[in-house]
């Protein structure tokens, strides 16, 4: 008789091997969540019916619908920024595709010229580590030890405090 023990042994051992092989690869999509659309994205098919000297704000707005964003000094400077983002574990938000449509009209609202920049064009801006001291929130040790001294009395426990001043008023 033989014994079927070693084969039992290897076939759960090949099991749990291709377990393990496969866990990363499924965590990879399994646990992502799905892309999120973000802004108001002015799509390439879209944007290649306006026409610089004839589409008028009017046009515009009927085909990509309202800007996210206008010129802050220039109203006549129209903004569409979408960007798709999807959520992954132990991680921060991830962007797969950022788009910026740039839209200047004349006085007019006639539209003069059209600007796509896509996410080859964008440039990461690192953060500023610094901040802004506010008077009165640095204390000194003396200061955290003694500074209350004589601001808090134990005087008058027990007294009637009404606003009255005493009993019998």
């Amino acid at each position: 008789m033989t014994c079927p023990q070693p084969r039992r042994a290897a076939r759960a051992g090949l099991v749990a091997l291709a377990v393990a092989l496969a866990a990363p690869l499924a965590g990879c999509s399994f646990f992502q969540a799905a892309p999120v659309q973000r802004g108001n994205r002015a799509e390439a098919e879209v944007v290649a019916q306006l026409t610089p000297g004839v589409s008028t704000k009017t046009d515009v707005e009927a085909l990509l619908g309202s800007p996210t964003a206008t010129g802050t000094f220039d109203r006549n400077a129209w903004y569409y920024i979408s960007s798709v983002t999807r959520m992954q574990p132990a991680s921060n938000p991830s962007s797969e595709d950022q788009r910026v449509v740039a839209l200047n009209f004349d006085e007019n609202g006639v539209l003069r010229n059209v600007e796509q920049r896509g996410q080859d064009d964008m440039r990461s801006v690192g953060m500023v580590g610094r901040t802004t001291p506010v008077p009165g929130t640095d204390r000194t040790l003396l200061q955290a030890l003694f500074g209350n001294i004589g601001r808090v009395g134990a005087g008058n426990l027990g007294a009637d405090t009404s606003p009255g001043g005493g009993p019998g008023r």
